[in-house]
């Protein structure tokens, strides 16, 4: 007999502080399962993410997952991927970059002070990088189906890419 265990889960975010103060800036979150899956770990995000947006802090939130219900946004996403860029001073604005599976990830700016440019992250010059740094190309195994599994089209262009 085995006793069912707690599995302590760390979620990673990125915070942009000032170092004189220290005062928070920008939250970048890149949304994990727990955060999208129905349950504890997604209600405890939509709490962090209501209290940043309450707050003068800016929010940078990055959607690379297919599965679970997209988060809550004034519009209905179109698209299965999203980057949701909300400066403090605009909400409820916000700019929402959204993209598919054949499309490139767009490049997003991360607010900051007000008097500062903003950096354009470009993550998928980044991604790629490090998939080719890494050496991933021999460490995935391209013939197991995904999961969740692709709609036809999306899985005939991973075909064909593949192909290359």
């Amino acid at each position: 007999m085995q006793v069912p265990l707690q599995v302590e889960l760390t979620e990673r975010f990125l915070e942009v502080r000032l170092v004189q103060t220290n005062l928070l800036v920008c939250v970048i979150e890149v949304l994990s399962p727990t955060n999208k899956r129905i349950g504890e770990g997604r209600t405890a995000y939509e709490a962090k993410r209501q209290k940043i947006l309450a707050s003068a802090t800016h929010l940078v939130e990055i959607d690379l997952l297919r599965s679970g219900p997209p988060l809550p946004l004034g519009d209905p996403s179109r698209k299965t991927y999203s980057i949701l860029v909300s400066r403090s001073g605009d909400r409820p604005n916000a700019e929402l970059y959204e993209f598919d599976l054949p499309d490139p990830i767009p490049g997003f700016p991360v607010p900051l002070q007000a008097d500062d440019s903003e950096p354009v992250i470009q993550l998928q010059r980044l991604l790629d990088d490090l998939y080719t740094r890494a050496r991933f190309d021999l460490a995935i195994d391209y013939s197991q189906p995904l999961q969740p599994a692709l709609p036809e089209p999306e899985a005939a262009w991973v075909r064909a890419v593949l192909k290359r």
